[in-house]
């Protein structure tokens, strides 16, 4: 396969870098509203003359290219203004988890090397100012802080004063395409978050493919609740609706009745979401579809169940299933919106162009041909490398031939698109097979009385691993003689859970994804307590 990266089409233009992307469209179409928020929103020119504005001030702070600018902000239309601000002077823009812990923002404050720090002091009660301050106290981050409204505090500058009086930067740094854009944080398989290197000219460009894969088009509304700090909004959701004239309509944090009502509200016609805010805003109570008749096209992630329960329940006729992750820009992979249905179900898509996906064999490290499974590796649009102590990681997690190792397990089906099976290290060996949770998950969720499941592999000294199965029920009690029936009869023996438990709630992110690793600790702790219905 060719490893070159094919260019997008003309329609991005000149475009290279997140200030190009804004100012392209503030030339354009300054008067085009691009971000809603449920009270508020604010045009394409009037974002541009913010960001140049907060350009000006940081150049009068000293804060240079390539120095790192915080942001500890929520989904808000200040958040945008900064971060473009930070980009236009050619800093590089670090969004800040907001759910994050005095002792988890000691660590990303130091590993980022924060020069700057933006801090909403009031997001849903957090007291950030006060942790920060907590932490300068202790002989941590000695930076400076600008906090954006609320009360006076010795420790930070109150946004309006920090923006007093400076000249405002118009122009883009020049020759910053190759620059890093994003600091992204993000946890997995190490014990610290892995600051993860964005580039400009490649994150733009690949979000342009994601929103070519949704056919986002001009005056499209696009719903966020996911936070900007994940690569879904700031590396995928922003540079897909702001590269086709599109805008944000941006929620602090998602829950589904307000959801619902913003979506009708602003009339979106695409939506980012994941499979349990799907299940939240389906069964909230009152949930009608003439809520959602606006929307048209979208992303999310998960099962074939998961994905027909958006596509149909929810009402997102045009919806795409996706597969990446930060270090692919986001997504590496879509299904084209105007596939059928029945296929874009099975599978998250041909890579987009300028993506470049490989299988390899976990045993021998050959290249699997067509069809078969094995580790996904990715090349093209991906990160330029780990940051910070997790820069230690970047000689394995990347190739000498420049693919992401990514870690999971996957295949190319017979129409040349990706097809994920899952995690190399949530697979199940019982008795020397491997078992996909996936795989026995999307059947349990056909059972009518099962509303939410997860599957986790327990050490046994016997069979290698258990099968054990966390059901959510629908409502009441679940028969499981009668799932495990029903299993039986869709499943190989080898796949047939071994344990059976029903639980109230399976324990999710702030996002909607499933802690995996928890859901494994519970199962332990219930198989040693002997609890759980064997089959």
């Amino acid at each position: 396969m060719d490893d070159r990266i094919s260019m997008p089409p003309s329609v991005i233009g000149t475009v290279s870098s997140y200030p190009d992307m804004l100012a392209q469209q503030a030339k354009m179409q300054p008067d085009a509203v691009a971000v809603f928020t449920a009270d508020a929103c604010i045009t394409y020119g009037d974002l541009m003359a913010r960001s140049s504005l907060v350009a000006g001030a940081l150049h009068r702070a000293h804060i240079r290219r390539g120095q790192h600018v915080g942001l500890l902000i929520g989904n808000r239309i200040d958040w945008l203004a900064i971060a473009f601000g930070v980009m236009k002077i050619g800093a590089t823009a670090v969004p800040l988890s907001t759910w994050s812990t005095r002792d988890e923002l000691e660590f990303l404050l130091g590993d980022a090397q924060i020069e700057l720090l933006f801090v909403d002091p009031d997001f849903k009660g957090c007291d950030f100012v006060g942790d920060v301050g907590a932490i300068a106290a202790r002989g941590g981050f000695q930076k400076r802080v600008v906090q954006l409204d609320g009360k006076p505090s010795d420790f930070a500058v109150q946004v309006s004063d920090f923006l007093d009086g400076a000249q405002p930067i118009s122009e883009v740094a020049t020759g910053i395409s190759d620059e890093d854009a994003l600091i992204l944080y993000t946890s997995g398989s190490t014990s610290k978050p892995k600051g993860v290197r964005l580039t400009h000219c490649l994150t733009v460009r690949n979000g342009f493919q994601i929103g070519e894969r949704q056919g986002l088009r001009t005056g499209d509304r696009v719903f966020l609740s996911a936070p900007l700090f994940w690569s879904f909004g700031s590396a995928n959701a922003l540079p897909a609706a702001f590269t086709h004239g599109a805008a944000l309509v941006l929620m602090e944090r998602f829950e589904p009745v307000s959801a619902l009502q913003l979506i009708q509200q602003r009339a979106c016609t695409a939506i980012y979401t994941l499979p349990a805010m799907t299940n939240a805003m389906v069964r909230s109570d009152g949930f009608d579809r003439s809520q959602t008749r606006s929307l048209r096209t979208g992303l999310t992630i998960g099962t074939a169940e998961d994905f027909m329960n958006a596509s149909e329940n929810l009402g997102v006729p045009e919806l795409c299933n996706v597969y990446g992750a930060t270090e692919t820009c986001g997504n590496c992979a879509a299904t084209p919106h105007d596939w059928p249905v029945e296929r874009r179900r099975v599978c998250q898509g041909p890579p987009l162009d300028g993506q470049f996906i490989r299988i390899r064999d976990p045993d021998t490290q050959a290249i699997v041909p067509e069809g078969g499974i094995g580790l996904v590796e990715v090349k093209g649009q991906i990160s330029a490398g780990y940051t910070g102590v997790s820069a230690a990681l970047n000689s394995t997690a990347f190739t000498q031939d420049g693919y992401y190792c990514t870690g999971d397990l996957g295949r190319i089906n017979e129409f040349g698109a990706f097809v994920f099976v899952g995690r190399q290290t949530e697979m199940i060996k019982r008795q020397g097979i491997n078992v996909s949770p996936a795989e026995i998950e999307e059947v349990m969720k056909k059972f009518k009385g099962v509303s939410e499941c997860a599957v986790v592999g327990i050490p046994d000294a016997d069979k290698g691993e258990l099968i054990f199965a966390c059901i959510v029920p629908v409502s009441g009690n679940l028969d499981v003689g009668e799932l495990d029936q029903f299993c039986r009869i869709h499943l190989s023996r080898y796949k047939i859970p071994d344990v059976y438990e029903l639980w109230d709630a399976l324990p999710l992110t702030p996002t909607g994804k499933l802690q995996r690793k928890e859901v494994k600790a519970l199962a332990q702790r219930t198989i040693a307590a002997g609890r759980g219905a064997t089959a």
